[in-house]
């Protein structure tokens, strides 16, 4: 039977790892010595940034690309932790706030296609994510880092993983052997809706070993964030306890009981949706001498949460704060990176750079199941105390190898030409469970194992890679890319019923059939290119012109394909997993991105101004589905679509301590043809059309930062900052098709004062001052609120929701 949501946003299909987008070009002058990613530095001008997205140093105001970097001054001064807050003083870049519990899904110049979903991502592959040189996709905290680079647009020349709308760079501090020096860091703070403080406390500390020659910096925190959410109707006993004491009627969908029926059935839980993050990066310097040396690194990151940053939209009458799950849903993500970058002066011709990486990630979680099986509608509501949790399980293994070679001998042309590896392993398993449902049924099943689901797969990409920057004159460069790149993926998966015996053993097997196992394999190898010219109209005035092109791979589906017994059974109401011909495989989408864009710094660098404008093609667009028969989750070729809209950043010094910064982005991203079937509810899919607006991104967003700094003698002064965000409306799935909805946009607002000498720093901060609510991301859609199956209600549909008012202090401390 057709079930109507697809189990498995959760077990999604293939998960192979895209390639390319193209490249981020941004050559600096002739002269300037290339640099490895993080040998970078930072002034109080915001177009003074030092910044490497080409592979070379060269400055924010003769990039000419669409750059932006985000400076460690603005990191600390915001609280910027992670990339979901980072996101809000970024145009272009939308990652909704849903929590710890993920890594959040970035979303660059609106290429998504998915709906909106309140657990986030821990995944991606239309964005390439790197911590320095290493590419992976972690939300390693913002600490000791010197800057955040992102990319707009495909970045596939200089850059592989899934660069299909751009890349974001973590530039991490370096360590130095000629000075110790320490940087402690505390923030404490109440907030609203919760009955716990939160803390964070990060230290960094570099120490020189060999003055020259070796050096070690290690940096290390705590989050200690507080949560919100509150999970009141827990089930006592699963499987004895009533899930939903008042039974619902032909008028009314009833409710979650009296005081006694609470006190027979439900728990609560408070503030579930905490962050214990624990982070610490650690590197060592070995310098032979200025033209060789090595930098090898460790990182390591855990983080836990309780359940979901997600209320029920008021179902059973339960509150904005309030989830109505019946399980704690609590996460556990552990992460690992190793790296060896060996940076080696070859004369005066080129500096070879080699960097060997290993990262791995291992993601375990609970979540409430019940109303996806209630919502399939196969009579499990038949048992009065019915209710369902899955265990999911998913580990990620990334090997990467890159050498490159750049051009460092002078002269009207400059280059940069390389070699890359990298292999993705993933393999995940989900495991739904629903407690006496088997005794009840009179199933010999005591386990109550009723679903499970197994993938494994291995993506390699190989390329070359290659760019040239002629200068035609002192203001006039132009610059040709070429990526030439091969992938070859694999997967193995498949999924069984345990309860009725469908593709799995007799109890206590957990072991899926052979044949019930879909294998496949894919492949293909191609070609991204880019074009790129600037003219300095002067040292102050900088234009520039892009065409690029992105590339993402195509992948096999895990779902075996459907046999004439399985169509009988479905036909018959009977429980089915499997794919038609048509849910097997879907192939590679594409981009093709052209652009203009002017930086400028005027008035006596008084006003500092990017703009630039795009128009990204997207075609083959990979869209998360899910099969006809079973809800198995799988990826397919939906529909074409196109990305157009312009950025804006601007610094404005109104008086040599008072000044102000505003972004502004504007994106239009929509389908350019009807599509059949596209969105799936309710049991149907319903038809997209031409000019339907593409889900999870805002079309209008900025953010404006008031910073004015009072000296009072001494090297003290008093900081105070005031920073106002916007983000507008976002639809939840294409063109509100399938009972998609239009997330109201909201406006917040932040500030600190703070007191500044050598070496303290300490302050008053509040953040979203006037405790805003605002929904950040919804899962499934309104047609599952109030769903009443036979006497019970579904608690199916969800809506994220914005952090609370936090008000605290902070301080600094540097040696």
């Amino acid at each position: 039977m057709a079930g109507r949501f697809s189990r498995a946003g959760l077990l999604c299909a293939t998960a192979l790892v895209g390639v390319t987008g193209t490249p981020a070009l941004a050559q600096d002058a002739q002269d300037a010595p290339p640099a490895s990613a993080a040998e970078a530095t930072a002034g109080s001008d915001p177009n003074e940034i030092i910044v490497t997205g080409s592979r070379r140093r060269t400055t924010l105001q003769d990039a000419p690309i669409n750059i932006s970097a985000v400076s460690q001054e603005t990191i600390q001064s915001q609280r910027l932790d992670d990339i979901r807050s980072l996101a809000s003083f970024t145009p272009g870049v939308t990652v909704a706030d849903t929590g710890p519990a993920s890594t959040g899904g970035i979303i660059l110049r609106g290429i998504a296609s998915g709906d909106t979903s309140v657990f986030g991502a821990n995944s991606g592959d239309s964005v390439g994510v790197y911590l320095g040189e290493v590419p992976l996709y972690l939300d390693f905290k913002l600490i000791d880092i010197e800057r955040v680079e992102v990319l707009q647009g495909p970045q596939g020349t200089l850059y592989g993983l899934g660069t299909l709308a751009g890349a974001v760079r973590y530039i991490p501090n370096r360590p130095e052997t000629d000075r110790f020096s320490m940087d402690v860091h505390g923030r404490g703070y109440a907030q609203s809706h919760s009955d716990d403080f939160g803390a964070v406390g990060d230290v960094a500390i570099n120490i020189p070993i060999v003055r020259d020659h070796i050096a070690f910096r290690t940096s290390t925190g705590y989050y200690d964030n507080a949560g919100f959410m509150d999970y009141n109707y827990l089930l006592q006993q699963p499987g004895v306890s009533d899930p939903q004491p008042g039974r619902a009627t032909a008028t009314s969908t009833g409710s979650l009981g009296t005081t006694d029926d609470y006190a027979a059935n439900f728990k609560r839980k408070e503030d579930v949706n905490y962050e214990h993050t624990f982070t610490t990066r650690n590197q060592l310097l070995l310098e032979y001498n200025p033209n060789i040396k090595a930098y090898l690194t460790y990182a390591h990151q855990t983080t836990k949460t309780g359940g979901r940053q997600a209320n029920g939209a008021g179902v059973l009458d339960t509150g904005k704060y309030e989830a109505p799950f019946r399980y704690l849903e609590p996460v556990d993500r552990s992460a690992d990176l190793f790296s060896a970058e060996f940076n080696i002066a070859l004369g005066n011709i080129a500096q070879l750079v080699s960097t060997t990486a290993y990262t791995k990630q291992h993601i375990s979680s609970v979540d409430d199941n019940t109303d996806l099986l209630l919502d399939l509608d196969y009579g499990y509501e038949a048992f009065p105390a019915f209710s369902s949790y899955a265990n999911n399980e998913r580990q990620y293994k990334q090997l990467n190898q890159e050498v490159r070679l750049v051009s460092t001998h002078g002269g009207p042309l400059s280059w940069v030409i390389g070699g890359f590896y990298n292999r993705l392993k993933l393999n995940t398993d989900r495991r739904e469970y629903t407690p006496g449902f088997a005794e009840f049924a009179g199933l010999d099943r005591p386990d109550n194992l009723e679903y499970i689901a197994q993938l494994r797969s291995k993506t390699v990409e190989k390329a070359v890679y290659g760019e040239a920057t002629l200068n035609l004159t002192s203001k006039w460069q132009v610059t040709g890319g070429l990526r030439y790149f091969k992938y070859d993926s694999t997967v193995a998966g498949g999924s069984a019923l345990p309860l009725i015996g469908v593709g799995i053993g007799d109890f206590p097997s957990t072991t899926i059939n052979p044949a019930r196992v879909r294998t496949g394999e894919t492949g293909k190898d191609g070609f991204v290119w880019k074009a790129n010219t600037s003219y300095k109209f002067s040292s102050d005035l900088l234009a520039y012109a892009t065409y690029s092109t992105g590339y993402r791979v195509g992948g096999v589906n895990q779902v075996v394909e459907c046999t004439a017994e399985d169509l009988a059974r479905a036909a018959s109401g009977g429980q089915v997993l499997c794919a038609l011909p048509d849910e097997l495989v879907y192939g590679p989408d594409k981009t093709r991105n052209a652009e203009i864009g002017l930086r400028a710094s005027l008035f006596d660098d008084r006003l500092q101004l990017t703009l630039d404008g795009y128009h990204v093609k997207w075609s083959g667009v990979q869209v998360p589905s899910q099969t006809l028969n079973g809800a198995i989750g799988i990826t397919v070729n939906g529909a074409e679509a196109v990305s157009q809209g312009f950025d804006v950043q601007a610094t404005v010094k109104i008086t040599p301590n008072l000044a102000i910064t505003g972004t502004y982005s504007y994106v239009d991203a929509h389908l350019t043809e009807d599509v059949t079937g596209l969105v799936a509810s309710q049991g149907v899919r319903d038809d997209a059309f031409n000019g339907d607006r593409l889900p999870g991104s805002a079309k209008n967003s900025g953010s404006a930062q008031l910073r004015y700094s009072h000296p009072l003698g001494g090297n003290r002064r008093i900081d105070a900052t005031w920073g106002t965000i916007y983000r507008g409306e976002i639809y939840s799935r294409v063109g509100l098709r399938g009972n998609g909805e239009a997330i109201p946009g909201y406006v917040t607002h932040s500030a600190s004062l703070a007191y500044v000498t050598k070496p303290f720093e300490v302050g008053l901060f509040a953040d979203n001052i006037f405790d805003k609510y605002a929904v950040t991301a919804i899962s499934n859609d309104i047609s599952s609120f109030n769903q009443v199956r036979t006497d019970v209600v579904e608690r199916y549909y969800s809506r994220g929701v914005l952090t609370p008012r936090r008000v605290g202090v902070e301080f600094r401390f540097h040696y």
